[in-house]
């Protein structure tokens, strides 16, 4: 079945949010709960310090200060790509004893003027660690893989990522 070219926004909880409400270009956003990393056992992150990039049609990506980050366990990958708002991005694989996991995290080491506030944030693939929690809710994956975003209770989509949403 072809996915409309112009998808139907779902009403979000009261106190929920749509990701069609969402801006474009994104916005950053400082939020204060708690997030957590997992990845093979261990917490590898753990902050009240997070950066949450908003863009229409995407779930929130969650940007995790350095410094809240086990530097130990981020290993640079030669993976690069582009965003026409954020600029160049780097990424990590993420490794925890024997166990590793390519190209799992990323981060802009200069990102373009309106994004300088994320410089050197790392921001993870929900589906590639084991777990990761905003405020103890376990996250689910922005659908399709090739996006970073975490879908929470509250937050409704349609999403980018999902079959048939590409000529969003």
């Amino acid at each position: 079945m072809k996915q409309p070219s112009h998808p139907q926004r779902i009403e979000p909880p009261p106190g929920g949010e749509s990701v069609w409400d969402y801006p474009r270009p994104p916005k950053i956003e400082d939020d204060t709960r708690e997030i957590v990393v997992t990845f093979n056992g261990v917490t590898i992150a753990k902050t009240r310090r997070v950066k949450r990039v908003l863009e229409t049609s995407h779930p929130p990506v969650y940007y995790l200060p350095p410094e809240d980050i086990l530097a130990e366990v981020l290993v640079p990958s030669k993976r690069a790509s582009f965003c026409e708002w954020k600029g160049n991005a780097r990424y990590f694989y993420v490794q925890v004893g024997d166990t590793v996991t390519e190209d799992a995290a990323w981060s802009y080491p200069q990102p373009t003027p309106s994004f300088l506030s994320i410089r050197d944030y790392v921001a993870f693939f929900a589906h590639l660690m084991e777990a990761c929690f905003v405020d103890g809710e376990r996250v689910q994956p922005q659908p399709g893989n090739f996006y970073g975003g975490w879908i929470t209770r509250n937050v409704t989509g349609p999403f980018k990522g999902e079959p048939g949403t590409w000529n969003w």
